[in-house]
């Protein structure tokens, strides 16, 4: 295939798998919105265009499907088919085969290989009105994996379905007959053959006598009187693009860091010379202009949280019938943006929580009755910016989690001791399901899973610097929240200094730092506390943490209070430093096994500093302190 059949053929790609993920959502929504015409339209347009596409790149397996589903879908917003969940269903596993057909284009290149002839008998029943309402039910998608989402299908949504894009000279010409799909792709494969610049294609058209100059004319006044699509206003670029060009910011910023220290000392040694006052303007500019760069570096990855969303309304309708119960999912907050690397994570994680709400959470219709609550069950998922982090809250009204239940799960398991059990709260009893190998599942299926999600949920949130919570009541549901950062790259933090040793605290964590006197220290069982305006406060020294040799005690020193969510500990430091935007680089490969370091950093005087996981370091000092309560 030459270079520019290939890229006709990316684009076609790209576009269509933009188009499959919207679709999904529409058809759930069509469902329980069957007269809502202009959704109707919204869908057919896509499945229209896609058909087109197809058409003219001669994917004929791809074209046989979406031309009897848009018949289908033409019935229905002319009124001459009534929107029953029998046909939606079966339209879904149309976009399911659809989405294998993707796969299969995208990796040979052909759509020959995946069968057809099963899905089109069904969407040709369903034309000749062979069907009868509770015939048909959800089906698995086929075995092929749905197509992966392609680097440029993660850029702005300029190809909307309900905005088909501009169509091309060589579509028209087929389109309206005045040229042969041969005779298109002969002139495309000799253009492409040409050196720059190359000959336009109608003109090469023309010159092989394919078709006429008044073809021609007439072919360019229609492209020239399509409606221009948004994708005119906007520019696709690969995802590791800008990657690459966020890390180019983040070396930047540690450049900046460092010229400003330098500076600074320079100033303080020669504070008359003009030549270190016009370098103290010049570091001024570039600040500001590193700042702006960096702003609008991280404004270009963002994405709204409902690409992420996206394909949760197909997973709990067809989820929700396969286990035989009624549930409702709300979202709220989609147009919340989050960095293009918070979504790529979070995805896997939401869809294992939204999964696992229906089926431990929300109860079977009967049961439902019993308790004296509607058939249908709420699941409600919601998004929202709070400061500079995400916030994304999963709330069901299903049975909620036995507390009972956990501990004994949890002594079974023997993943925590009676007496460590005793001292802990309701509120952090639910979350010891976060804890490696916790399961209340009675037996293993493919959707309770085998024990290991909610660790594994945990870690990948921790990764990201974020922390997830669990609140539940018994009888009326649970509340997931999950706390992410608007960006995992860049981020404010206090240097604090240790024996030393330089560490780095998020600054989202911190709430207060105060200075106390070693007199001030209480000792509960062994275990180091503070008593602060009514809170007894767990310490947590990192000299101990880290194992840095001390070299003579303090009299005074600063405790750093930190937080996730309610929970609070004092950080023991030496000495607080400054508050520097710190760039975050990953050491999973090389420290993995160290707890309570989340990455490294490389500081304004050129040092490698390590970034606390303060969720890590909240959850130990919490754990310890409810154990020396109970002793």
């Amino acid at each position: 295939m030459d270079d520019e059949t290939q890229e006709i053929l990316n684009d076609f790609l790209t576009e269509t798998t933009e188009m499959i993920d919207n679709l999904d959502q529409k058809f759930v929504e069509l469902e329980t919105q069957p007269e809502n015409k202009d959704l109707l339209n919204e869908i057919f347009r896509a499945m229209h265009s896609m058909k087109g596409s197809a058409g003219f790149l001669g994917f004929s397996h791809l074209v046989d499907i979406t031309h009897r589903a848009e018949s289908i879908l033409n019935k229905l917003r002319q009124g001459e088919m009534a929107v029953v969940p029998e046909i939606i269903t079966v339209i879904l596993e149309t976009v399911d085969t659809v989405k294998a057909i993707m796969t299969e284009i995208r990796t040979s290149g052909t759509d020959v290989k995946i069968p057809v002839e099963g899905m089109s008998q069904k969407l040709d029943d369903i034309l000749a009105g062979k069907f009868s309402a509770g015939a048909s039910a959800p089906s698995s998608p086929p075995a092929a994996s749905p197509a992966p989402a392609s680097p440029a299908a993660t850029a702005p949504e300029a190809a909307q379905a309900a905005a088909p894009p501009p169509p091309q000279l060589g579509e028209i010409l087929v389109t309206e007959g005045l040229a042969t799909k041969e005779q298109v792709f002969d002139a495309l494969t000799a253009q492409s053959k040409q050196p720059d610049p190359k000959q336009p294609l109608g003109e090469l058209l023309v010159a092989a006598k394919a078709i006429s100059e008044k073809a021609l004319d007439q072919a360019l006044q229609k492209q020239e009187k399509a409606p221009k699509a948004e994708e005119d206003a906007t520019i696709r670029v690969e995802t590791r693009r800008l990657d690459s060009v966020m890390n180019l910011v983040g070396e930047l910023v540690l450049g900046r860091n460092r010229l400003i220290k330098i500076g600074g000392s320079l100033e303080q040694t020669h504070e008359t010379d003009p030549q270190v006052r016009a370098l103290s303007e010049t570091l001024t500019q570039l600040n500001l202009v590193t700042t702006d760069l960096q702003l609008a570096v991280m404004k270009t990855r963002m994405l709204p949280i409902k690409k992420v969303m996206a394909k949760l309304p197909r997973m709990v309708r067809d989820l929700s019938s396969k286990l035989g119960k009624q549930v409702r999912l709300e979202t709220h907050g989609e147009e919340t943006e989050l960095d293009k690397s918070v979504a790529d994570e979070i995805g896997d994680p939401l869809v294992h929580l939204v999964r696992n709400a229906i089926d431990h959470g929300i109860e079977m219709p009967t049961e439902r009755h019993a308790a004296r609550k509607p058939s249908e069950g709420l699941l409600r998922i919601a998004a929202s910016q709070e400061g500079n982090s995400i916030v994304i809250r999963i709330q069901d009204d299903g049975k909620g989690i036995a507390l009972s239940k956990i501990k004994a799960k949890a002594l079974q398991k023997g993943l925590i001791s009676e007496a460590e059990l005793a001292g802990l709260e309701p509120r952090e009893v639910v979350n010891l399901v976060f804890l490696p190998g916790f399961s209340t599942a009675e037996k293993v299926t493919d959707v309770s899973g085998r024990g290991v999600g909610m660790d594994v949920v945990r870690t990948n949130i921790r990764k990201m610097n974020g922390t997830v919570e669990i609140e539940s009541e018994e009888g009326k549901g649970s509340l997931i929240t999950i706390k992410l950062p608007l960006t995992i790259a860049i981020i404010q933090a206090l240097m604090v200094e240790v024996e030393r040793a330089t560490f780095a605290i998020p600054l989202s964590s911190v709430i207060e730092a105060v200075r106390i006197s070693k007199s001030e220290i209480k000792t509960i069982n062994g275990r180091e506390v503070l008593h602060l305006r009514d809170r007894v406060l767990p310490l947590l020294r990192l000299s101990k943490e880290f194992e840095i040799p001390t070299e003579h005690e303090r009299d005074r020193f600063y405790v750093v209070v930190a937080a996730l969510g309610d929970r609070r500990i004092g950080v023991v430091v030496d000495e607080l430093r400054s508050q520097e935007e710190v760039v975050i680089k990953s050491i999973w490969e090389y420290l993995d096994s160290i707890k309570g370091i989340s990455g490294a950093t490389i500081t304004g005087e050129g040092k490698v500093v390590l970034i606390l996981d303060i969720s890590e370091l909240v959850e130990n000092a919490q754990a310890w302190h409810a154990a020396a309560m109970v002793a």
